[in-house]
């Protein structure tokens, strides 16, 4: 007994012959457009992306390391008698009362952020803004990296996804074509087959 096999065609779409439709060339083209755009444009979008975000990342800690300065700031309370009230990277931080002393204006006080375990009388870094009040460290370089990264994965997936929600809708379409297509080509040929009047 033989066996029928299925012989694959590959690139009909491509081809000109007689049941090639144009839906089949709109296809054939989305695929080819989509394959691209996941190869070329993803990834091209995540690096200039990830290359725009570094400068700018890199121009900001640049511009809070020159307005921002460091001091020196000892602990009045201890940390972690109640709930965290921040989170630096992995690490929880609580808010306690510093002091520190800086040339002309004497003793200051301020709320900072610090790392657990931290006790009354540990000393601490403290980030001043221009007129002295406590901000946030300049970031990193490391933290300037891993946003950069970050920025870049986002784009590349944002892109991935746009590509391929647009080849779902052409996809649709495409289909909903055909199935017209095919009864406007019944319609005309179903009388032929059963004898009845169009």
């Amino acid at each position: 007994m033989a066996v029928l096999g299925r012989t694959r065609v590959y690139g009909w779409r491509w081809r000109r012959h007689p049941l090639r439709r144009r839906s089949d060339v709109v296809e054939a083209w989305t695929v080819l457009v989509v394959a691209v755009s996941l190869c070329v444009g993803a990834p091209l979008a995540g690096v200039v992306t990830a290359r725009w975000t570094y400068d700018e990342a890199r121009a900001t800690a640049t511009v809070q390391r020159a307005e921002r300065h460091r001091v020196h700031a000892v602990a009045v309370g201890g940390a972690g008698a109640g709930a965290p009230s921040a989170l630096a990277g992995r690490q929880h931080l609580y808010r306690v009362r510093v002091l520190w002393r800086e040339p002309g204006a004497g003793a200051r006080t301020a709320t900072a952020h610090v790392p657990p375990g931290t006790r009354r009388g540990d000393t601490v870094d403290l980030w001043l803004d221009a007129h002295g009040r406590p901000v946030a460290a300049p970031p990193s370089a490391v933290a300037v990296r891993q946003h950069t990264v970050a920025m870049g994965i986002g784009a590349a997936g944002l892109t991935t996804g746009v590509v391929l929600l647009a080849r779902t809708a052409v996809r649709r379409t495409v289909v909903q074509r055909r199935l017209m297509e095919w009864e406007r080509a019944w319609a005309r040929t179903e009388p032929e087959w059963t004898g009845r009047r169009a």
